[in-house]
């Protein structure tokens, strides 16, 4: 499946793509950065709330370097449906990180589910689930 890459302004293009996260049988539709160098999944607390997930009862870890400094997320098992395709996988939930504007899918939860093709100069990004 080949995704176009997200324009932003007239120089700044990335490899941005829709999602849904879901949970039980709530899901959202949503935009997320392909991070090669992202160790995992993390999306917006916001995001985890609209789902109504309990944040604060998931795995609490820190996470450095995504807002500009140590902070504070919640781990949870939620369905990451990438064109089509429904992967159970952990992703993490981090408050302020809404002003980022999108979440983002990282090594653990996408690279390991798709063989990943970047091309800058077609914009777009090439995925293959992993069989």
């Amino acid at each position: 499946m080949k995704f176009r890459y997200k324009r932003y302004s007239r120089n700044i293009l990335r490899p941005v793509i829709p999602v849904e996260i879901g949970i039980g049988d709530r899901s959202i539709p949503y935009e997320a950065l392909v991070d090669s160098g992202a160790d995992f999944c993390i999306f917006p607390a916001e995001l985890g709330e609209l789902l109504e997930i309990d944040l604060a009862g998931g795995e609490k870890n820190l996470v450095n370097g995504i807002t500009g400094k140590a902070e504070w997320y919640f781990m949870h098992s939620v369905t990451l449906t990438v064109g089509g395709h429904p992967f159970i996988i952990k992703a993490g939930f981090l408050p302020n990180m809404g002003e980022i504007g999108y979440g983002v899918v990282g090594q653990q939860g996408f690279f390991d589910l798709f063989i990943v093709k970047f091309d800058l100069q077609q914009e777009e990004i090439e995925l293959k689930p992993r069989v």
